[in-house]
């Protein structure tokens, strides 16, 4: 079950999971797409992937998966809050369009076997993704480092945010630059994902992205200092070149941090710690403590809460944080039990980016590319499948008169 050749149909899934996680909701876009356009094609990809996830399974086999089994307890209690209508019919739309994405994972698990297919099509899915946004840049400079964002990159192709082209960018850095310490890819194309990556990335000016690519991809090296030369060499010079920028660039490198922002508005993360204190106080019943609201925007008040936690808290409760937590811990826990690997090095980076951008990026408690990312950890840490046992040849009976006398 699982093991052997992974049909070409389930990238094709794969990819279209990744599209429907892009959102609805970012930048003006050079030709103007009204939003119902846009959540067409995003939802009809994920109806299309569990679709094609369910043609290419008909037999329903799948493997045993910690992770998709929490979230479908997380889907329960979406489903349980959602049930109230306090965030109004579309709360219910959005636990439909969570349940296909859980059911999409089940449906793909009888292929996670720990082999780095998936990160493959994870890679290559992004990447495109970013070539959109590279192409607009190009045809439009204007449209894609508008005022509004503060001359930071956006999608003008795709309403893409910043933070969202940070993220796809660092995640597919840092998994390329683990391909070439493993020696699963060359550096001339991994020159060709990763160049052009980080232009994208540093014009997004994203700090949390830039955190969690270096930290996380700090803690995965790590895991391989003590079996990988090529590791210990890149470390090596990773350490030499950041001490020598930190000396030299030091004044650069706090502009680009800083974004023009006071320290004031810095230190109370661009106005998010406003919002947070705003929701801890809020009144609450018993039943929005444990369950919260239902799956709304990711907003409290009209702004967006920017906190994987606090989002999961408003929306899921205290349950759906305990899950979140769960989830978290027991990837986490399994890696570190793992020997080390290349897989299991790309794993840590992701459950660890995933983890570090929580503090101000919403997205763990429903559909979002965070739990793709860790549906791909998920993935590089489950077991190889066994092969499936052929049935030995009947042996032959043979006459005892027709047997070949035994020479004494």
């Amino acid at each position: 079950m699982g093991g052997g050749h992974t049909p070409k149909i389930v990238g094709t899934v794969w990819g279209l999971l990744v599209l429907n996680t892009l959102g609805s909701a970012g930048a003006k876009t050079i030709v103007p797409l009204p939003r119902s356009l846009i959540q067409m094609v995003t939802m009809g990809a994920l109806v299309a992937a569990f679709a094609l996830a369910l043609a290419v399974n008909l037999r329903l086999r799948i493997r045993a998966s910690a992770y998709v089994f929490l979230l479908t307890l997380l889907l329960v209690t979406s489903v349980i809050s959602s049930a109230h209508l306090e965030s109004g019919f579309g709360a219910l739309f959005r636990s439909v369009r969570l349940a296909l994405f859980v059911g999409a994972l089940w449906l793909l698990s009888r292929w996670w076997d720990g082999s780095l297919t998936f990160v493959r099509h994870h890679i290559r899915m992004y990447f495109a993704v970013l070539g959109s946004v590279a192409v607009g840049l190009v045809v439009s400079p204007g449209a894609a480092l508008p005022d509004l964002y503060g001359g930071r990159l956006v999608g003008a192709l795709w309403p893409l945010t910043p933070p969202q082209i940070g993220q796809y960018a660092a995640v597919i850095i840092g998994l390329t630059v683990l391909l070439v310490l493993g020696r699963r890819t060359d550096k001339t194309s991994a020159a060709l994902v990763i160049v052009p990556s980080l232009v994208l990335l540093a014009l997004t000016h994203t700090r949390t992205a830039t955190l969690g690519l270096f930290l996380g991809l700090a803690l995965a090296i790590g895991s391989l200092l003590l079996t990988s030369a090529a590791a210990r060499r890149f470390f090596t010079w990773a350490v030499l070149c950041a001490t020598v920028a930190a000396v030299g660039f030091a004044s650069v490198l706090q502009a680009w941090f800083l974004r023009g922002q006071s320290k004031e508005n810095f230190s109370s993360l661009t106005g998010r710690a406003k919002v947070w204190d705003a929701l801890l106080a809020a009144d609450r019943t018993t039943g929005e403590k444990w369950f919260g609201v239902g799956l709304g925007d990711k907003s409290f008040g009209g702004l967006p809460i920017d906190n994987s936690w606090l989002a999961v808290y408003n929306e899921q409760g205290l349950v759906g944080v305990t899950l979140v937590a769960a989830i978290i811990i027991v990837l986490g826990g399994v890696a570190l039990l793992r020997p080390p690997s290349l897989q299991r090095a790309c794993a840590i980076f992701l459950i660890s980016y995933c983890a570090i951008a929580s503090y101000t990026e919403a997205g763990l408690g429903d559909a979002s590319p965070y739990l793709l990312h860790l549906a791909l950890a998920a993935t590089l840490l489950a077991a190889p499948a066994a092969p499936l046992a052929t049935p030995e040849a009947p042996r032959r009976h043979i006459p005892r008169w027709a047997r070949k006398s035994e020479v004494p």
